[in-house]
C-alpha cells in the first residue's frame, strides 16, 4: 500500500533542484518540493507541512491535518513501518559514503 505521511519542511537544501529537508516524526530526509512550491519563494516553505511520498512533497497540509493524520497512521501501525523504512534507507545511504 502506498501512503503519504506528513512531514515538516525544515530547510531548503538545494534551491536550484527544488530540494528541501523534511522531518517525518524525527527522521530527516531530503525531498523534492516542486509540487508544493508554486510561485512563492522557497524559504516560505520552511516550517510548513506536506504529505511526503517516495521523495516528493506531494501536497501542502496544515499543522492540524498533519497531527490528525499522524495520529490515525500511528493507530493503524502504518506510520511506524514507513518511518522504519525511511530510517533503513538513511542508514544504507550513510553506509555508502563510508
Amino acid at each position: 500500500m502506498c501512503l503519504g505521511i506528513p512531514g515538516r519542511i525544515t530547510a531548503i537544501t538545494d534551491p536550484d533542484r527544488l530540494m528541501a529537508q523534511v522531518d517525518v516524526s524525527g527522521v530527516k530526509r531530503e525531498v523534492n518540493v516542486a509540487c508544493v512550491a508554486g510561485n512563492r519563494p522557497l524559504e516560505e516553505l520552511i516550517g510548513t507541512w506536506a504529505l511526503i511520498h517516495v521523495g516528493f512533497a506531494m501536497s501542502a497540509i496544515d499543522a492540524e491535518e498533519a497531527a490528525k493524520t499522524l495520529e490515525a497512521l500511528r493507530e493503524l501501525g502504518e506510520a511506524q513501518e514507513e518511518i522504519e523504512a525511511m530510517q533503513a534507507s538513511n542508514a544504507m545511504l550513510a553506509g555508502e559514503g563510508a
